[in-house]
């Protein structure tokens, strides 16, 4: 049921299956709910729970094979028909042309909507005013930053004022500030009547929605105001801090993860968050009270995770590797020393020093374009320095870098493993170029396999997997040789909450047998497992230290996250360095 009094969009029973025979699969299941007209709807479930296949069906790009669908009352297809601009959608992977300036992007979306004349000058110039573009008309769409091309990307989808506007996954990709600058206009759209549907994996942005519709499995499992889904989680869930120094907090984090009756464990600083339910829930609750957890409040995500059925609670397939890499290297497997990089006039990163030992996370944080994926490519070897030096495991990155690679593994943001061959060949082609045996090809490869669940999709198109698939298949990728040292370049972007949970499960693992982490990140709780934090920006690294550490410089709010933690270190930094 929608939350409003008219519907904008209104389905009965539409389903949706893609294949045949027995690989048909059914992507969406007898959906009969109506979105309010006017204001924000969040849409969120988990990867392949049906979220951009219901999107296509109201922008009319498909057909449901079951049930039926209007739009402003007509079907969409007729709709597009009668008032071909009333429908605007941005697709998650949104096709700007990153070789054209971001006002021939602009000129090019213009003339397929048919926006001509003085129109067509007037919505420019509206748009530049609204997504703050005008001082960048000549820049290349490839080179802006994640914020900025997303802001392009509504402002194409918004050419010709549609009624209706579809965003799947905005928010993918960009640093905290950039995605309020996103909501902030998207709201402003909606309070001046337009319709939204926001589809996104990020919880603080559904929590924000005035309705929320929630997938699972093709179907709806909730629809209403975030608040009232939230409310279910009330009475369970707690805050547990280890003051006994006998666990370290991602030890802490396997145990509670096996514990009978914990349905979600994360940290949270120096304390445990977790959530009990089940029928073992209340033998959950007596031992984190005994040990002194206090009740807080529950989270959307609290609430969302009891409804799917709470986390994977299988243990890490990387928990029984044992002891990784070499002992002599064990305090400095990551040392970046005075790191620059210049392109031309331009500093991209300066100066910049850290070390990362064994066991250790460390996160490198920044907005999109400061400096963060500069540092992250000189570190692990895909871009050289101008000056600096860095070493990988005690070998010299710029002198050995062969062998220095030899030593990594590193899982790229975007997903750079073969599209078009299976998911076996992908593996066996990986296990051949780290020189992997017969044996460990045969045994323990396959078993890493299953507890990721790729072993069901072995004779499968990789191109055809799921993200968060895809994601499981690169981190088997780049941790088969059980390498010393891991660079993560945002490792879960895109995918849905109870995918991440199961892959810090396997870096808390990693860690645990004494492999060093370097991650990317654009989700702040993410940034919580670390155990400091790089803060880049404008090139230069801002701020040094733990999660608690930055969280404490925070002026004016009682409790801050660590996304205040993140906006005031840029806020304070821009304010005593003025440009």
């Amino acid at each position: 049921m929608s939350t409003g009094s008219a519907a904008a969009v209104s389905m009965t029973g539409i389903s949706m299956a893609y294949g045949h025979g027995r690989a048909r699969v059914r992507a969406l299941v007898d959906i009969s709910t109506q979105i309010a007209a006017g204001g924000i709807t969040g849409l969120m479930g988990p990867d392949a729970a049906g979220k951009t296949t219901l999107m296509r069906i109201m922008a009319g790009l498909l057909l449901p094979d079951g049930g039926s669908i209007s739009v402003f009352g007509l079907s969409p297809q007729k709709l597009k028909q009668e008032q071909p601009n009333s429908i605007g959608y941005m697709p998650q992977r949104f096709g700007l042309y990153e070789d054209l300036t971001v006002m021939a992007n602009l000129e090019l979306y213009a003339s397929l909507r048919g926006v001509e004349g003085e129109a067509r000058q007037k919505l420019f110039q509206q748009m530049l005013e609204f997504t703050a573009l005008g001082p960048f008309t000549q820049r290349l769409a490839g080179n802006l930053s994640g914020g900025m091309k997303q802001k392009l990307g509504i402002a194409c989808a918004l050419l010709g004022n549609p009624r209706l506007l579809l965003l799947d996954e905005p928010g993918v990709g960009v640093d905290p500030r950039s995605r309020r600058e996103l909501w902030d206009m998207v709201q402003e759209l909606a309070g001046g009547g337009m319709t939204v549907v926001w589809a996104t994996s990020y919880l603080d942005e559904a929590a924000r929605c005035p309705s929320l519709i929630v997938l699972n499995e093709g179907s709806v499992l909730y629809h209403g105001k975030p608040e009232e889904l939230t409310r279910e989680a009330l009475g369970n869930v707690y805050l547990l801090e280890d003051k006994s120094g006998s666990l370290s907090h991602r030890d802490a984090l396997i145990w509670w993860t096996g514990c009978k009756g914990i349905i979600d464990v994360t940290i949270q600083g120096r304390y445990m968050r977790l959530e009990v339910g089940g029928e073992d829930a209340q033998a959950a609750r007596d031992e984190i009270l005994k040990r002194g957890g206090q009740e807080t409040e529950p989270k959307l995500e609290d609430a969302y995770l009891a409804a799917v059925g709470g986390i994977d609670k299988r243990p890490s397939p990387y928990a029984g590797i044992g002891h990784i890499g070499q002992a002599e290297f064990r305090d400095s497997r990551i040392v970046a020393s005075h790191l620059t990089k210049k392109f031309g006039d331009f500093t991209a990163a300066h100066n910049i020093s850290f070390k990362v030992g064994a066991g250790e996370i460390i996160g490198l944080l920044g907005p999109n374009g400061a400096g963060k994926s500069t540092t992250f490519r000189m570190l692990c070897g895909l871009s050289r320095p101008t000056s600096g030096d860095c070493s990988v495991d005690g070998v010299d990155m710029l002198r050995s870098s062969s062998e220095a690679r030899s030593r990594l593994g590193y899982m790229a943001q975007k997903f750079s493993l073969y599209p078009d061959i299976t998911v076996a060949q992908n593996i066996r082609i990986f296990a051949n170029l780290y020189g992997l045996g017969r044996e460990r090809l045969h045994n323990f490869v396959p078993l890493m396999a299953k507890a990721l669940e790729l072993e069901k999709y072995f004779r499968s198109a990789t191109r055809s997997l799921p993200l968060g698939l895809k994601q499981r298949l690169a981190l088997l990728c780049a941790t088969m040789h059980e390498p010393p040292v891991l660079f993560l370049d945002e490792p879960t972007s895109g995918v849905d909450v109870r995918t991440r949970r199961d892959f810090w499960k396997h870096i808390s693992a990693l860690t645990s047998a004494g492999a060093a982490v370097l991650v990317t990140t654009h989700f702040m709780e993410e940034a919580e497992y670390c155990d400091r934090i790089a803060l880049i920006y404008r090139g230069n690294m801002i701020q040094f230290g733990s999660p608690d550490e930055l969280k404490a410089n925070v002026k004016g709010i009682v409790n801050p996250t660590m996304e205040d933690a993140f906006i005031a270190s840029i806020d304070l930094y821009d304010k005593e360095h003025p440009l």
